[in-house]
């Protein structure tokens, strides 16, 4: 089971953000791979701290933690989670700015320069309930910015490679040092050398892409998924940006979901519920028959275990929840009304619910606990 994000930097779920950034900065110097070279805890430390860091500082990435956990951000790749798709360029790119100008990037021992990365690109995908259910591999045409053949670069004169500028600043407490991207090639330490016809000032061209997205089953509406390297390259020895994909949830004609549960309503008509009745329902994976006893109540909700939405996270299944419905007729003929008239004296038609039988708002309160 993955480590709860707030215990991974030691703070509490009431934590500020300047309270968040210090616990991350604090943490990630502590294992940060200058100060840890070849410890491969530290340096799976360190990537835990950048992960829950990514989604803490984030306000949204926050709130759906809070609500949903690691479910919210698992998945192929993850997003603002799952640090198995994130790499120390990865971290340094994002979060460089955090350690100051202590320390350089991944392997660079304090001074080596730091290999930007491209801009991410962020796409829709739109998912039926059926995929949800069984996870489906999508493929997706992007166009990404890549480097143009022939291009060719050479060191930036600014920064002499590094990709950042120091600056000095006297202050009431002393001289303060601090880093900044170099302005001239953006972070990447180096500056176009050669560029053919067909690119732009920064050597790329737009070029079109399949890429192949796996997304679990289990996933929800509004959840971002990455695939790592698919987004805009960067000029230079640069790393690629991401693809994020957002997922959307397309409603389905008779399934309503809620969770991992799934709610269809049934509708019967009087007789088949004095007599009872089998009857096919809508599932997600085609039909399911049920078989209803004599004199069912509308009202009634049947659970069909493991039939709705698999757990993300592996833990087994949602419930399939039939809600019947007993269909009071319009219109009835003489004969009909005659019927029904002579019932009112009946004592088999006097309702006379037994006490095991739950009311409406036991049963909402039920579903809802």
């Amino acid at each position: 089971m993955k480590k709860d994000f707030y215990e991974i930097l030691g703070i509490s779920k009431n934590a500020d953000a300047a309270e968040i950034k210090k616990a991350y900065r604090k943490s990630a110097l502590k294992y940060h791979p200058d100060k840890n070279p070849g410890d491969k805890e530290a340096e799976e430390n360190f990537k835990l701290a950048a992960e829950a860091y990514e989604v803490l500082s984030d306000p949204n990435k926050k709130a759906k933690y809070d609500q949903y956990g690691h479910q919210a951000f698992d998945g192929s790749g993850g997003f603002g989670g799952g640090h198995g798709g994130m790499n120390m360029d990865d971290i340094f790119s994002q979060f460089g700015d955090i350690f100051g100008g202590g320390f350089g990037g991944f392997g660079g021992g304090g001074g080596g320069p730091r290999r930007a990365k491209g801009s991410n690109l962020r796409i829709k995908v739109k998912l039926t309930l059926e995929e949800i259910a069984n996870g489906v591999e999508k493929k997706v045409k992007v166009k990404r910015k890549v480097q143009a053949k022939g291009v060719t670069y050479k060191t930036c004169s600014t920064c002499n490679g590094q990709g950042q500028v120091m600056r000095v600043t006297n202050t009431i407490l002393g001289r303060m040092q601090s880093a900044s991207t170099c302005p001239t090639c953006g972070g990447s330490g180096q500056i176009l050398d050669k560029r053919p016809s067909e690119a732009d000032a920064q050597g790329m061209i737009l070029e079109d892409e399949t890429v192949s997205i796996k997304i679990p089953a289990g996933v929800v509406d509004g959840m971002q998924l990455k695939v790592s390297n698919k987004g805009n390259d960067a000029p230079g020895n640069s790393v690629p940006g991401d693809l994020i994909v957002a997922i959307e949830e397309l409603e389905h004609e008779f399934l309503k979901r809620e969770g991992e549960n799934i709610h269809f309503d049934l509708y019967i008509s009087f007789p088949e519920a004095v007599l009872g009745v089998s009857k096919d329902i809508e599932a997600i994976n085609g039909k399911v028959r049920i078989k209803l006893e004599e004199g069912i109540q509308s009202g009634k909700i049947l659970r069909l275990k493991g039939k709705g939405i698999p757990s993300i996270n592996g833990y087994g299944s949602g419930d399939l929840l039939v809600h019947v419905n007993v269909w009071t007729p319009k219109t009835l003929n003489k004969e009909q009304k005659q019927f029904f008239e002579n019932a009112l004296s009946d004592e088999h038609f006097v309702p006379s619910p037994e006490k095991s039988e739950k009311s409406f708002f036991e049963k909402v309160k039920d579903m809802f606990s």
